[in-house]
């Protein structure tokens, strides 16, 4: 742990800081942990941005010691906070909320926590918040990847990694396969943004086709190489073509290739509430196990 007083607070600038907020995820992880670097990249590139500018609904702050950052909050939104904070520098989960709660003009505020995380828990119940463990929620999975099956032939596809020139597409499939949530924000511009981010790799990035090389799902993983982690993130098939095994297809496919590289374990988190259970049969149907729920904790601000 660094001494008392060399923790300093700074506002986000751009990419590098995207990248330290990584490395503060890859440092700390485990499966239980709260973020995998790769769903930082997802979060901040999968919609057209300017690298170095924030949406002016949403505030970043990084807290250092030294060249480490050791915690960061994310306000995604007025309402809705992210946070991650080092294990050896626990009380910095107060000086978040308090950073949070000062440029927050929201009515109600939400946070996500991972249930078992004393120091996050700890805080946002100091301040104020309470968990909803009724509400929708999320849970981690994570698959050993010694134990991972056999790839799945769907008979009229092919599943393949994606080619470097083919953001057009690539978006494209993405968008159609959450057409059900409404317009997408990911598009060729968002996907080339994808593919220059760390850790993003092309043949960890899958696509089923069809018989005329249609693009019709798919399954991006991202691995972090100083664990051997991969985060699944996201999964998708397109209306017209679900029903046939392509996502679970897919996402092995992507798997397998996971394992080829180097990756030791993977993770994803689905929704794990009973409103929502398709997502969470697809992985546990592949060997997926969870490990740890994510609640959300809210709080009328005064």
């Amino acid at each position: 742990m660094s001494p008392a007083g060399t923790v300093r607070r700074r506002d986000f600038s751009g990419p590098d800081d995207l990248r330290a907020m990584q490395d503060l995820c890859s440092r700390v992880w485990s499966p239980t942990s709260r973020f995998h670097p790769g769903q930082l990249a997802w979060s901040r590139y999968h919609r057209p941005v300017d690298p170095a500018v924030l949406d002016a609904s949403e505030a970043i702050a990084l807290w250092t010691a030294g060249d480490r950052t050791v915690a960061f909050g994310w306000a995604e939104a007025p309402d809705w906070l992210e946070l991650q904070v080092d294990p050896d520098h626990p009380g910095l989960a107060v000086d978040v909320l308090e950073w949070f709660e000062e440029w927050s003009d929201a009515d109600e505020q939400s946070a996500m926590a991972v249930e078992g995380d004393a120091a996050v828990e700890t805080a946002l119940a100091d301040a104020g918040f309470e968990p909803r463990p009724d509400d929708p929620f999320f849970t981690h999975h994570v698959l050993d990847l010694d134990a991972l099956p056999a790839a799945r032939d769907v008979p009229g596809y092919t599943c393949r990694a994606v080619r470097p020139d083919e953001a057009t597409e690539r978006a494209a499939v993405h968008a159609a396969a959450w057409s059900d949530l409404g317009p997408s924000r990911v598009d060729a511009t968002a996907y080339r943004q994808l593919g220059r981010a760390w850790p993003y790799r092309s043949d960890l990035d899958h696509v089923a086709v069809d018989a005329e090389g249609e693009m019709v799902a798919s399954a991006l993983v991202w691995l972090d190489p100083a664990t051997g982690a991969g985060l699944v993130e996201p999964v998708g098939c397109v209306p017209g073509h679900r029903g046939r095994g392509l996502a679970g297809a897919v996402t092995l496919s992507a798997l397998h290739a996971l394992r080829a590289a180097g990756g030791v374990l993977a993770q994803v988190t689905p929704r794990g509430d009973d409103a929502y259970p398709g997502p969470q049969r697809l992985y546990r149907s592949i060997g997926f196990r969870p490990s740890a729920r994510v609640v959300t904790w809210t709080r009328a601000s005064d």
